[in-house]
């Protein structure tokens, strides 16, 4: 693959879907454990948004090493591991990523389900990293307007 330049548009959208995916994991029933589990639909509903949440990160990643630097990388772990080396995120947050995108692969394949205290416990105490992880990509974004397509 061709490095060209990253769509700004596809990395709004992207950006836009963690952040509403992230918004309805704080619209949960958080106050307490006792609120979170009293409707056993909340912890699906974390699970569901959490992976999605995941996901769109992660796809995020991709599009920039796609388009940014002509790499296409599939599996989720590689796409943190590359956008690390390229210093699109760095320090704790790309291994943040790296950590996430596990997780994320955890709730698809089912390696270990995610029990409904542990599901509480990142609704509660982890959601900032995964805005931050954002922040920082898209930080980088903005240090690199030469690499952005914002046509239409």
């Amino acid at each position: 693959m061709t490095p060209r330049t990253i769509r700004a548009e596809v990395v709004l959208d992207k950006a836009a879907w963690v952040r509403a995916m992230l918004g309805e994991l704080q619209r949960l029933p958080l106050a307490t454990v006792e609120q979170f589990l009293s409707d056993h639909r909340n912890p699906a509903a974390a699970e569901s948004f959490l992976r999605r949440v995941l996901e769109g990160l992660v796809d995020l990643g991709r599009h920039i090493l796609s388009k940014g630097f002509g790499e296409g990388v599939v599996e989720y772990k590689k796409v943190a591991e590359r956008l690390r080396e390229h210093g699109v995120i760095a320090g704790p947050s790309g291994q943040r990523l790296v950590e996430m995108a596990g997780y994320r692969n955890r709730l698809v394949h089912f390696y270990d389900e995610p029990t409904r205290q542990e599901l509480y416990e990142i609704c509660t105490n982890q959601l900032a990293d995964v805005e931050g992880v954002l922040d920082e990509i898209l930080a980088w974004l903005r240090r690199h307007p030469e690499r952005l397509d914002t046509s239409l």
